[in-house]
């Protein structure tokens, strides 16, 4: 039995769940977020808690997805009360970004400026060298930043690129002469 799946999920005050036989709607103040619930998946309410019940917990692929349905849920739960954020770092001599409204013009090193258009539902701003991401779907905010992080990941030698802030880049040795 998944150990994830066991786990109830606690609902803070302001945020309205609505279980439906194959999806669970959560709605909070910052939107509104639908989770599915695979074959075999129940969920039911009780007091300020969620419970994933599994009908056949000796299936391994039921009980895989009985673990994924409640983490996702429970990302459900947080981002329409709390949201989401990821903060990446410019590292490199000129390396800077511009947010106007949707679009986030970036200066990379190219002989051309980057323009990134940001999906609904999800934020950036940026001050200095740091672009924040923040949204209530924590998929579309790891997407988006996963997304500008891949117009220049951070190099090896020197160290420049896009980097989470945090990010532990393994620096290699140059060439010896």
């Amino acid at each position: 039995m998944s150990r994830v799946g066991k786990q109830p999920i606690a609902i803070p005050a302001g945020v309205e769940v609505t279980i439906a036989a194959d999806a669970v709607t959560v709605k909070g103040a910052k939107g509104t977020l639908t989770s599915p619930l695979f074959d075999g998946l129940a969920a039911t309410q009780e007091d300020n808690q969620i419970q994933i019940t599994c009908a056949d917990v000796s299936n391994k692929k039921m009980n895989g997805n009985f673990g994924l349905s409640r983490a996702l849920l429970a990302n459900n739960v947080t981002g329409v009360s709390k949201g989401f954020e990821k903060v990446l770092e410019l590292r490199g001599v000129g390396y800077r970004a511009q947010a106007q409204g949707q679009k986030l013009n970036l200066s990379l090193g190219f002989s051309h400026p980057v323009v990134y258009e940001v999906p609904a539902g999800v934020t950036a701003t940026v001050d200095k060298s740091n672009i924040t991401i923040s949204g209530f779907d924590k998929q579309k905010v790891g997407q988006v930043a996963a997304e500008i992080r891949a117009y220049r990941p951070p190099e090896p030698y020197k160290g420049k690129g896009v980097r989470y802030v945090g990010e532990h880049v393994a620096m290699k040795e140059g060439k010896k002469a």
